[in-house]
């Protein structure tokens, strides 16, 4: 007895790949000498993997079993080893399933995928951001960069990396260089989870995550919220494409709804993909040459054409030839979106 538990206890401590090929080695070889001992009782070799199979696993059906003295005396090996070494082989996988999903949990796992969207610095912000892009594309992942020390979102779709975005090994993690597009949203946490109150520090923040990424990753579409319109000058040096100011925008929707009840819930819905109408970005169809053979043929197929690019006067420039590299946004539905899309 003495003997057999040194003998598991010295398996437990192996390495998992080595555990793994002695119980492969062990039950093909007990199902090649099954077959070879009793031919005519197992048939082939299937016969004896199954053999062995069921007897390892306790399932024990009874269709196949030995008949000969050598016959059982494998069946008593592959008792007293089989079943043994089986055991540990389950409590190793189900321990590296696991270790595999503490590691996702806290941030340990590098993202391998491409096409994704990466998210620096975990804010209310951020969560809204991660809920949206989930809504607008079924299939796009997330990673998201924070030095929290598990992930703050359990989602299939939402992958977590733990560490500073300053860190080069922390942007490799996350595979940036294949990410469709980076959002730097202000961190307004210091060492020790204390609150930054002053803006000049969080942007000053942001400044140093934008300056790391733009440095080896500038041809990432990045986009970075900035806490102070005034500190816009400090960012100047480097490639940004475009910045979103949170306060600013708030207080001007608040504004807005004052003067003119109901624009913030237009403004909102234009926003978001969860209910009516939305904004959407389409392609030039040849058949048009003016943007007013645009606003037409869009307008029948039940879509609005408004803006291209930046520029919102679609209405004084109707007579215009559409460049080639023109950007068409109209608002429509999604099944609407889908037809002129198809």
């Amino acid at each position: 007895m003495i003997f057999f538990t040194k003998f598991f206890l010295r398996i437990i401590r192996m390495n998992n790949s080595f555990i793994f090929g002695v119980a492969i080695c062990f039950i093909a070889l007990s199902a090649i000498l099954a077959y070879k001992l009793e031919p005519q009782t197992f048939e082939s070799y299937f016969n004896g993997l199954w053999w062995v199979m069921t007897t390892v696993t306790t399932v024990g059906y009874g269709d196949y079993y030995p008949q000969t003295v050598a016959g059982k005396c494998l069946g008593i090996v592959v008792y007293i080893f089989g079943i043994g070494i089986i055991s540990v082989t389950i409590s190793k996988i189900v321990d590296s399933l696991f270790m595999y999903q503490r590691m996702k949990e806290e941030g340990k796992l590098r993202y391998t995928g491409e096409n994704h969207f990466v998210i620096i610095a975990w804010s209310k912000h951020a969560e809204n951001a991660i809920k949206e892009i989930l809504n607008t594309d079924p299939t796009t992942d997330i990673v998201l960069i924070d030095t929290l020390d598990k992930t703050p979102i359990s989602h299939n779709r939402v992958h977590f990396i733990q560490g500073s975005p300053l860190q080069p090994d922390t942007l490799e993690m996350s595979n940036i260089s294949k990410a469709r597009a980076v959002f730097i949203f202000a961190d307004d946490t210091a060492l020790e989870q204390h609150a930054l109150k002053d803006p000049a520090f969080v942007d000053g923040k942001t400044l140093l995550v934008a300056t790391a990424i733009e440095r080896n990753y500038n041809h990432v579409y990045t986009i970075v919220e900035v806490r102070n319109k005034e500190n816009l000058e400090n960012f100047k040096h480097i490639k940004i494409d475009e910045f979103i100011f949170g306060s600013e925008t708030i207080s001007q929707l608040a504004v807005r709804s004052a003067f003119n009840p109901g624009s913030s819930k237009i403004l909102s819905q234009l926003l978001t993909r969860t209910y009516g109408e939305d904004l959407y970005e389409i392609t030039k169809d040849e058949r048009w040459v003016t943007y007013h053979d645009a606003f037409q043929d869009l307008l029948r197929q039940g879509a609005t054409l408004i803006s291209d690019g930046e520029n919102l006067n679609i209405n004084k420039r109707l007579h215009e030839p559409i460049p080639q590299n023109a950007r068409l946004f109209v608002i429509c539905d999604k099944d609407t979106y889908r037809q002129l899309c198809s």
